[in-house]
């Protein structure tokens, strides 16, 4: 396969509109690498530049060895799937898969052998002589799947693959293409592909690592776990996790000698090596970020110095798991709590609160930068 550079790259509309703003970004030979962030972010403008289907306005794309600029899609070395699959409705399963290979004027044998090859990995045999009306929504994205398979392109580009595709469609398919990289790189084919989704799970999930994009500018490059518990500002930490982490306007102050962060009137002490990473920030202003989940309660956590009672606004029961909203000083919390592990939660109903101030985050208030990372 191919290891893929963007180099500076900028796009610019002709309504002067800057959508893509100098991007640097390596994406290594074999890597899973997802685009991930809000609409408009230029995700999926960035996924089109290395395709070809949308020109740059400056800097390089580099695919394997090669500048692609000025080269067209069909020289680049690449195969793309698209939201809405782009089959050919008159033609069959195994015609829309050996189409792109008939046009490379490949023998006939060996067009056959791809096709059964890569309908066999995506267990769509039984489906080569159905046309596109005849399957589901999700067989016709495995047929487009496997007619970029064929190809055995250098980088393959996904664009919002599973966006059509109900909620438990999306699972299997996600963890079928997963299992497909994993599959081409055992079989010592490493393919490198490129993923773009608004949806933080399959992120999450499928990528070697992510790509959060905001508005053009990319705010972070990192493996998901990395994403996740070292978040390096504010908009990462807000974008990735659901529920969203907690953040809220504060303020850095010593209490008791000890640095504090207070949020409303509460006031929380910071452990020793967030303390000495922040000190300089005592008598500022500051985002204090904690996730859902590392807000506990008083029947799982003995600590009852440490309790904060908040008032229950909303449950919403998620089966094993409950997402708790709550308030204090005026102030919205979420907390993620295990079912059934809490007895007493109820809408109206006061209760006590534990935050695992060893897992909060603090952010610059101007800049947004996490201060916090140890």
């Amino acid at each position: 396969m191919a290891l893929v550079r963007l180099k500076k790259v900028e796009k610019i509309y002709p309504n002067k509109f800057k959508a893509v703003h100098g991007i640097d970004l390596n994406i290594k030979d074999g890597e899973f690498m997802v685009f991930v962030g809000p609409s408009g972010c230029a995700k999926s403008t960035t996924l089109r530049m290395i395709a070809g289907l949308e020109e740059i306005t400056r800097g390089e794309i580099i695919i394997g060895d090669k500048v692609v600029n000025d080269l067209p899609p069909k020289d680049r070395g690449i195969a793309m799937v698209f939201q809405n699959y782009a089959l050919y409705p008159h033609m069959t399963c195994y015609e829309n898969m050996a189409f792109g290979l008939k046009l490379q004027k490949l023998p006939k044998a060996e067009i056959d052998e791809r096709v059964r090859d890569a309908a066999k990995k995506l267990e769509i045999t039984d489906l080569l002589d159905r046309k596109p009306k005849e399957m589901s929504g999700g067989q016709r994205q495995r047929v487009a799947v496997g007619r970029a398979i064929v190809r055995k392109p250098e980088v393959f580009l996904f664009d919002e693959p599973l966006s059509n595709l109900d909620a438990k469609l999306r699972v299997s398919m996600r963890v079928r293409i997963t299992q497909l990289h994993q599959e081409l790189k055992d079989a010592g084919q490493p393919a490198t592909m490129i993923y773009v989704t608004h949806d933080q799970v399959e992120a999450m999930t499928m990528g070697d690592r992510i790509c959060v994009l905001e508005y053009g500018v990319i705010k972070q490059v990192d493996t998901p776990i990395n994403l996740y518990s070292k978040p390096q500002n504010k908009f990462v930490a807000g974008f990735i996790g659901s529920p969203s982490m907690n953040i809220i306007p504060s303020e850095l102050l010593m209490d008791k000698g000890k640095v504090a962060v207070k949020v409303g009137e509460t006031i929380l002490h910071l452990p020793e090596k967030k303390a000495e990473k922040v000190r300089e920030y005592v008598g500022k202003k500051v985002w204090f970020g904690i996730r859902p989940e590392h807000i506990g309660s008083h029947e799982t956590h003995p600590e009852k110095e440490k309790y904060i009672t908040g008032k229950i606004s909303i449950i919403e029961q998620m089966g094993n798991e409950e997402f708790v909203h709550f308030i204090i000083d005026e102030i919205q919390y979420s907390a993620r709590l295990i079912s059934e592990n809490v007895k007493e939660t109820r809408n109206g109903k006061n209760y006590n609160f534990w935050f695992d101030m060893e897992k909060c985050h603090i952010f610059d208030y101007e800049t947004e930068k996490n201060i916090s990372l140890i």
